[in-house]
């Protein structure tokens, strides 16, 4: 659930941002949310302590600050980042959740679980390498992924000597690739995360770039609008019950809305049952409100003594998703066992748990060219493929483009309860 807190009018205290970083190896992830993290005072002292001890039996003069992040110890061995590393500060004006994830194509399964709730993605290319393959795949997840911002830092401008063209160059080189890319919203920034130019503090060395350092955009980037709050969702997650003497006769449906907004009297309706009601109560653990939206966790109680349980979604009764057993989706595959095809899996949608078996397997991506291959269909580890799959009860949901929350699944390999794939609704069938 979400990390945020509400005042007695339900609005946010202070905004939560989740971004990604993504790159090819040694681009500099690490790196910069090193520096990011200590630039903006978000360290302790201990930490830093630490990691300039470990720099120095490194043979490093100056505190190497991918060590924030790089947490395992293969990573720190090889100076790479293999897993996915998370890491939380806040600045006076908003809080933040960073998933640092890896470059190499055989961990693509990790950048598209560290990506997945973003809000945010940061792009990084080598100043001195400019737009290459990895640049691309990446670029096409966060796409792939509904990532509604998408940061491009061009690093390491002090390894060529802070040179306007240099960047100008590269820029132009991603835009030529950028209208393949389902992202409206791209930003540029030239950064050095070794010594701190343009990542938190403005860079004395590049006076010619006029744009925000990064933390000054991450801190003020719109996201309010991120959230779907036109078709209201709300999967029940369980039924609430005191049964104590204060609340003898309290049933409320407890969950996260998943979209739109949800006011006291509003007509719903119950899926897959169909049956209207109208809310009584919102309310939260500490208080009772008029209005709840996404992303807010509440209980909401209804006027009419209808059967609801985990699994139904609470809807307005005008307007209601879609509706199917034959599901067309992209799958980003995990496991080392591929795809198997008349295979059957479990899937988890929302608070939803069905069967499901996967038909067909309609193209797969090559991720570098952004082509489509309809000859090799074999789908194996960290392969991205659109499938066709058939659940055995009616699923209630909306395409990935419209509500990520409500367009996404799970696929668990119901023998080893394995976590096998994850999918994003791309059409009704």
């Amino acid at each position: 659930m979400e990390n945020n807190t509400y005042d007695s009018n339900g609005y946010l205290d202070m905004e939560l941002l989740r971004f990604t970083t993504a790159g090819s190896v040694d681009d500099g992830k690490s790196t910069l949310i090193g520096r990011l993290l200590y630039d903006s005072k978000s360290i302790f002292e201990d930490q830093i302590e630490a990691i300039e001890r470990a720099s120095k039996n490194k043979g490093k003069e100056e505190a190497d600050l991918a060590l924030l992040t790089d947490g395992l110890r293969a990573e720190r061995e090889q100076g790479i980042t293999i897993d996915v590393a998370y890491r939380y500060f806040a600045t006076p004006k908003r809080k933040f959740i960073i998933a640092d994830t890896p470059g190499h194509i055989q961990y693509t399964r990790n950048m598209v679980t560290g990506a997945s709730t973003a809000n945010l993605a940061i792009i990084l290319i080598d100043a001195r390498n400019g737009v290459v393959e990895q640049t691309l795949r990446h670029a096409y997840i966060a796409s792939l992924l509904q990532i509604p911002h998408l940061v491009v830092c061009i690093n390491k401008m002090d390894l060529v000597a802070y040179e306007e063209d240099v960047y100008d160059k590269i820029k132009k080189q991603f835009m030529g690739f950028a209208p393949k890319l389902d992202t409206k919203d791209i930003s540029f920034i030239p950064i050095s995360a070794l010594v701190g130019d343009n990542v938190v503090e403005r860079s004395k060395n590049m006076k010619w770039y006029e744009g925000a350092t990064l933390l000054h955009l991450l801190e003020n980037v719109y996201i309010s609008g991120d959230h779907n709050h036109v078709d209201a969702r709300f999967p029940v997650q369980f039924v609430i019950r005191p049964q104590t003497d204060e609340y003898h006769d309290y049933r409320g449906y407890g969950g996260r809305i998943d979209g739109g907004i949800f006011r006291v009297g509003d007509r719903i309706k119950i899926l897959p049952s169909g049956f209207e009601s109208s809310i009584q109560s919102i309310d939260t653990l500490t208080e009772s409100l008029e209005t709840a939206f996404a992303p807010q966790s509440v209980s909401i109680t209804i006027t009419d003594d209808i059967d609801v349980s985990r699994g139904d979604m609470i809807v307005k009764a005008n307007n209601i998703p879609l509706q199917s057993q034959d599901i067309t989706a992209m799958i980003s595959w995990f496991n080392e066992r591929p795809l198997q095809v008349r295979g059957k899996y479990s899937l988890r949608h929302t608070t939803k748990d069905v069967k499901c078996m996967i038909q067909e397997v309609k193209f797969k991506m090559d991720i570098n060219t952004l082509e489509r291959n309809y000859e090799d269909k074999t789908v194996k580890m960290n392969d991205i493929a659109r499938i066709q799959l058939r659940t055995t009860q009616t699923l209630f949901f909306d395409s990935y483009r419209k509500n990520r929350n409500t367009g996404s699944f799970i696929l668990v390999d119901e023998v080893t309860n394995e976590t096998v794939g994850a999918g994003m609704i791309v059409e009704r069938q």
